[in-house]
């Protein structure tokens, strides 16, 4: 009867009061290892190929959180996985801002972020299952925008706010821009240890308010699968996913429309902050987070915006080549960037804008056609799932050759070879074959 109860309670919980700091709390440790600790690492004098080897290795688990979800049905509920990972990565976050003080601060930095990486990708899985087992239909749809704007909103303090203040807080403690990395060490360690603690208290905190304000009314099933059957349940799955029509082409498809963002997403902030003597802008920090946070974020949901507006209006089968020409053309901003060198601010956050808009307009036509030609069938959520880790996969293994190709060639070299390797995106796109009707309603 007292559960019942503390269910009805819950229910009458409105969703504007967890949907957003639920999603906030997925995107912050996303962003905070994949692309905060690229700028950290940097600035502690890691070397390129060491930053991006094993910041997208570590982003492992968010492409294979697949194969143990179906685990986390056979204990407690979704919101205790939900609480649990807020607050172990608040406390992990706080570990590696105490590592910075370390001479050995990359190993355990890196091996504490693989660990949080597994708890937030835990948390991406057990986040979702409370969404959809608390809101029906009609509140799932309405609040479909709030999911993404709040996830991006993470981004926008993390790689915007928190990059930006990095670099304040480095003049602060008496970093100078354009000194020797070990002139400056002392100044951005200390700087880096406050924004990674700030991360740190944020999670804890989310993870408290989620204790009273996070729904359940999820009553743990008395008739629990065993470990095996779910193991038989996931090969199945895999096995009709791996048997779909085209699903080879399909898979290639995947890997290759990303490849280009995959060598240059861990390489382009890099080269930002670079010094010019090596090829690089010389940018601040302060100058990264805003350009970066504040007019790429915008330019990202603005280009997603048109894209779902020009998509509908034409269908994916029309414009899909032309939504992977809009993906992969602006990276030409990049190699305009290394060739020229230019100074002027404006001229940089136009070219930085430009391919923010062009990734956020085209990387819509890749989750489309996951969604309508791959997911479909009776398997859809897991099979979209799966397609999601074999994209991340297209994305990972390119960003850890990215930095030894970088420091081989030169960021000039690299970025022209980047655009090279955006051929294979248009031509396995222009072929592609559609499974399912994409005619216009």
């Amino acid at each position: 009867m007292q559960q019942n109860k503390t269910a009805s309670q819950q229910k009458s919980i409105s969703p504007a009061c967890w949907v957003p700091t639920a999603y906030f709390a997925m995107g912050l440790p996303f962003i905070a290892i994949n692309l905060v600790s690229v700028f950290m690492f940097k600035d502690l004098g890691i070397s390129d190929t060491q930053i991006t080897l094993w910041t997208s290795l570590i982003m492992a688990p968010w492409t294979f959180k697949f194969l143990w979800s179906p685990f986390l049905e056979m204990y407690r509920t979704k919101k205790f996985f939900v609480l649990v990972t807020e607050l172990l990565s608040g406390v992990l976050f706080g570990i590696v801002a105490f590592s910075l003080f370390f001479d050995y601060f990359f190993a355990i930095s890196i091996s504490t972020m693989a660990i949080i990486a597994f708890s937030g990708a835990t948390h991406d899985i057990a986040c979702d299952g409370v969404y959809m087992a608390e809101l029906n239909k009609e509140n799932q749809a309405k609040y479909i925008g709030v999911q993404g704007a709040f996830y991006n909103v993470a981004k926008l303090v993390a790689n915007g706010g928190l990059v930006a203040m990095a670099g304040t807080l480095a003049e602060h403690f008496g970093a100078i821009e354009g000194a020797s990395i070990e002139a400056n060490k002392g100044a951005y360690t200390s700087a880096w240890m406050i924004i990674f603690a700030v991360i740190a208290v944020i999670m804890v905190l989310i993870g408290i308010y989620h204790i009273k304000i996070l729904p359940s009314s999820q009553i743990p099933s008395t008739t629990k699968k065993t470990t095996s059957e779910i193991e038989r349940e996931l090969m199945t799955v895999i096995e009709a996913f791996l048997t779909k029509e085209h699903i080879f082409y399909y898979i290639c498809f995947i890997l290759l429309y990303r490849l280009a963002e995959g060598f240059i997403m861990k390489i382009a902030p890099l080269f930002l902050r670079a010094s010019r003597d090596v090829g690089g802008l010389g940018l601040s920090l302060t100058e990264i987070g805003t350009l970066n946070g504040v007019f790429g974020s915008a330019a990202f949901v603005l280009g997603s915006l048109l894209a779902g507006i020009y998509v509908s209006r034409f269908g994916l089968k029309k414009t899909l080549f032309t939504l992977c020409c809009i993906f992969n053309l602006p990276f030409v901003a990049y190699t305009f960037l290394a060739v020229v060198q230019p100074t002027n601010v404006y001229l940089i956050g136009t070219c930085i804008t430009m391919e923010y808009f062009g990734y956020g307009f085209g990387f819509v036509g890749l989750t489309l056609f996951m969604m309508q030609q791959i997911a479909p069938g009776k398997h859809q959520m897991s099979h979209y799932a799966f397609a999601s880790g074999i994209m991340n996969l297209g994305v990972m293994f390119p960003g850890m050759a990215s930095g030894y190709f970088s420091d081989l060639l030169g960021y000039r070299n690299f970025f022209i070879y980047v655009l090279i390797a955006t051929i294979p995106a248009f031509l396995i796109t222009y072929f592609i074959p559609f499974t399912y009707d994409d005619s216009k309603k």
